[in-house]
């Protein structure tokens, strides 16, 4: 990892072109994503609903080079398990630039922390099957794969 200062905080609406940038930058994400300019109004509008939303937190990674990082988390109550809240942490992604340096691991660690401090008793996530190298990833950080996640698109 390089020397330069690394730094959590919540997105700003001048960041989502660097996010939406790197919600692409990989073969899954150049299928699913529209990188534009001017931004597509549909990441716009997303982007104000998470932002007035407090249960939602989309966070990026800034290094002395800008945006290195971002993930989401969303806090969510629930009534099973003693009305338990979980943490759910989506859309993670750090700059090609930085691949390698560990990053990963940081902002993961990040996130377990602050699902946490909100009293989550659990913490869960997605990764595409086709994510074998992701998925490795995240058992490596304690993640166990223990319920079959099924999607519908609508």
């Amino acid at each position: 990892m390089t020397s330069d200062a690394l730094t959590f905080r919540r997105a700003r609406r001048d960041d989502l072109e660097a996010i939406i940038a790197l919600l692409a930058d990989d073969d899954l994400g150049q299928s699913r994503e529209r990188v534009s300019t001017p931004t597509d109004p549909a990441y716009l509008s997303a982007f104000d609903a998470i932002q007035s939303d407090p249960n939602q937190l989309l966070a990026i990674l800034e290094d002395d080079a800008g945006v290195a990082g971002c993930l989401q988390i969303s806090f969510i109550p629930g009534l099973s398990r003693l009305g338990m809240w979980r943490g759910q942490i989506e859309s993670v992604r750090i700059a090609r630039r930085r691949r390698g340096d560990g990053l990963g691991r940081t902002m993961i660690e990040w996130a377990i922390e602050q699902c946490r401090i909100k009293h989550c008793g659990l913490v869960q996530l997605t990764s595409d099957k086709t994510r074998t190298d992701a998925l490795r990833f995240y058992e490596s950080l304690g993640f166990v794969s223990s319920h079959e996640g099924l999607k519908l698109a609508l």
